[in-house]
């Protein structure tokens, strides 16, 4: 029999944010630290990157190799966390498992939108498409 590995806390749920569009919360507290979800992704290769700029999932995906130039589509929620330059959450990309791992960065009120920063120190480099905050 397989192992279960359980890919995010439970209660998650989409909501619509007026400003933002699709967005993530949750009906339970997250405390900070938790893990919130692990997606898995579909890897795009530099040339995918490419032509994902010219598609609507150009707003969803996520750089993976800066310098390779690839990037990946997160299942799940994963790419539906909307940014914020104060975001209560985080993510870390793992190569091995090919998955996206989403974590509270600070205690998270049950309701309140669950964000993240677009934009890591590697990938400061890379504008924002949209106005932020």
């Amino acid at each position: 029999m397989p192992s279960i590995h359980l890919s995010q806390i439970d209660g998650l749920y989409l909501i619509h944010d007026d400003k933002l569009g699709r967005g993530v919360a949750c009906i339970h507290p997250i405390p900070k630290g938790s893990i919130i979800e692990s997606c898995p992704v579909i890897m795009l290769s530099s040339k995918d990157t490419k032509v994902i700029h010219n598609t609507k999932l150009h707003d969803f995906y996520f750089l993976w190799d800066t310098h390779l130039k690839t990037s990946a589509i997160a299942l799940g929620y994963g790419s539906l966390y909307n940014h914020s330059k104060s975001p209560n959450a985080d993510y870390q990309l793992n190569d091995e498992t090919q998955e996206i791992q989403f974590f509270a960065i600070e205690d998270i009120v049950a309701g309140d939108q669950i964000f993240i920063n677009y934009q890591t120190l590697e990938q400061s480099e890379y504008p924002l498409w949209f106005d932020s905050e």
